[in-house]
């Protein structure tokens, strides 16, 4: 972990998905490389820098996004491709290892899947209680929630310093 690799991706509005106007999503590649540790190694990650309600399971096949909460999503096995922004958006694969931090707003959905694949879930502080805004929603109305979402305090696996705080922070100032 202690040479995090992260591409940075924003996101433009696309159609009823709002996508964050100010932060971008945070792609990390292997994170954590140890098949048999993964979940375990997320969970305990996001523990130590408050990143809370940590569950474990997959990610919807449907579009939708949070509009009251960031997101870390840490890939506990197998693999997926994951779009990003909405249909039609960004298509990204993901394997073992990875983890992606979705800043509110950004639309997520599971294309295609391993059969063995699940994610460890988590939220910032106070952010634990997330909303499910699908295509059906009116982004106009979300808005205003998404640009109250206070940055977190700790990037979720590299603390004060990390990455997530390096890329939002100077998004915002």
């Amino acid at each position: 972990m202690k040479d995090l690799s992260v591409n940075p991706i924003m996101l433009r509005p696309h159609g009823h998905i709002p996508n964050n106007p100010r932060l971008p999503l945070l792609l990390y590649r292997q994170v954590f490389r140890d098949p048999h540790a993964l979940e375990r190694q997320f969970k305990e990650a996001f523990r130590q820098h408050n990143w809370g309600g940590s569950w474990t399971n997959g990610v919807f096949d449907y579009h939708h996004y949070h509009s009251k909460s960031h997101e870390v999503l840490g890939v506990a096995a197998g693999s997926a491709t994951l779009i990003f922004g909405g249909p039609g958006g960004k298509e990204v694969d993901v394997t073992a290892g990875d983890m992606v931090v979705l800043p509110a707003g950004t639309g997520h959905c599971r294309k295609s899947a391993s059969p063995d694949f699940s994610v460890v879930g988590a939220y910032p502080p106070g952010q634990e209680n997330y909303d499910i805004c699908t295509e059906k929603d009116k982004p106009e109305e979300k808005m205003a929630s998404i640009a109250r979402v206070p940055l977190p305090e700790l990037d979720p696996v590299a603390g004060p310093e990390g990455p997530a705080m390096q890329y939002w922070r100077h998004q915002v100032s």
